[in-house]
């Protein structure tokens, strides 16, 4: 799922798949042999489970770019996050992750975060800007940020926010110079399956794959085999990198008349999201795979003006933060 082109973006990604862009390559210089692995220190979190959350702070009126969501509402969700979930997914540096950040560090919340660098090739300078801001983030939350992710969804072939990969690796060994945490790359696992992956996954601590069995044409009955086998895919293609599931997840509304409800073949609805929720919790904790949901909250400033559109839609809390039947029926409170 790609997102909005916002170099501010801190919401979780969504899929509409667009042209490939194919901006001038950048050379990253050579590399030896590859780095020495970090541990990613949050495979499981305080409480011993290996499920966390991806999280899109903005509300209803708000999007990337601005408005953005106050301190005091951005506190609101991360007290509801913090009752649940112990791992915490961010997609940019700048705008409000460093509220986010300074928050769970003042309120002493037990939630343990991916700090995301937001890459687009065609700004380089708020590449740049999100870098920077990734590292000083890294830097000056140590007790919080465990990993950083540099660049989503940026070598997929449908995505509308392609970077050559040379320049994705000069900016992933860039921070990786800069921070202590083990630093990654988010992509769709129909990337992390092909051959020529094996050169930025050597630049990585580990995998951070996104595998959705919704956005694959898959019903409900087939979600956990097909994300079983497709992660297996994946591992044998990289059978010496650690893997996380940095995005799965079932959405509660779809409009099969918009551009992206093509995707959709599997049903969508509350139930269908709590049943799917209910699986995925099971599969984790039996596996003890780290794994980030898609995702904390409904963002209705994603897709397109249909109010059921897919991407406004992924959410365990509505937009106005009240829980869904995945979370009323399962009453999986700390």
């Amino acid at each position: 799922m790609s997102p909005l082109l916002a170099a501010t973006l801190l919401a979780c990604a969504s899929h509409t798949v667009g042209a490939p862009v194919e901006p001038a390559a950048a050379p990253a210089p050579p590399v030896a042999t590859p780095p020495a692995q970090r541990p990613f220190s949050a495979a499981l979190d305080p409480d011993g489970r290996a499920l966390g959350i991806c999280y899109g702070p903005h509300r209803p009126g708000q999007r990337p770019g601005g408005p953005d969501p106050s301190p005091a509402q951005i506190a609101e969700d991360l007290e509801l996050i913090a009752t649940r979930w112990g791992m915490l997914r961010l997609y940019g540096s700048r705008g409000p992750a460093r509220v986010v950040l300074e928050t769970i560090a003042a309120r002493e919340l037990p939630l343990l975060v991916v700090v995301g660098a937001w890459i687009d090739d065609d700004d380089p300078a708020a590449d740049q800007a999100e870098v920077d801001a990734a590292i000083a983030l890294a830097r000056d939350f140590p007790a919080q940020v465990v990993a950083v992710s540099v660049g989503n969804e940026t070598q997929v072939g449908w995505s509308a926010h392609r970077s050559p990969p040379e320049a994705l690796v000069a900016q992933i060994r860039r921070v990786r110079a800069a921070v202590d945490q083990p630093v990654t790359t988010a992509d769709d696992y129909s990337y992390w399956v092909l051959p020529e992956s094996r050169a930025v996954a050597a630049e990585l601590d580990f995998l951070l794959v996104h595998a959705h069995p919704l956005w694959n044409g898959q019903p409900l009955p087939d979600g956990i085999p097909w994300l079983q086998a497709t992660l297996d895919r994946v591992q044998a293609t990289h059978p010496d990198l650690p893997m996380v599931l940095g995005e799965v997840g079932w959405a509660t509304s779809h409009d099969p008349a918009a551009a992206e409800g093509a995707h959709i073949r599997g049903a969508t609805g509350p139930a269908e999201q709590a049943a799917f929720y209910g699986q995925i919790e099971a599969w984790v904790d039996a596996r003890a795979l780290p794994t980030f949901w898609f995702e904390a909250f409904d963002e209705p400033w994603k897709g397109g003006d249909s109010p059921a559109e897919v991407e406004k839609h992924w959410g365990l809390f509505d937009a106005d933060r009240q829980p869904k039947p995945a979370l009323e029926w399962g009453q999986d409170v700390r």
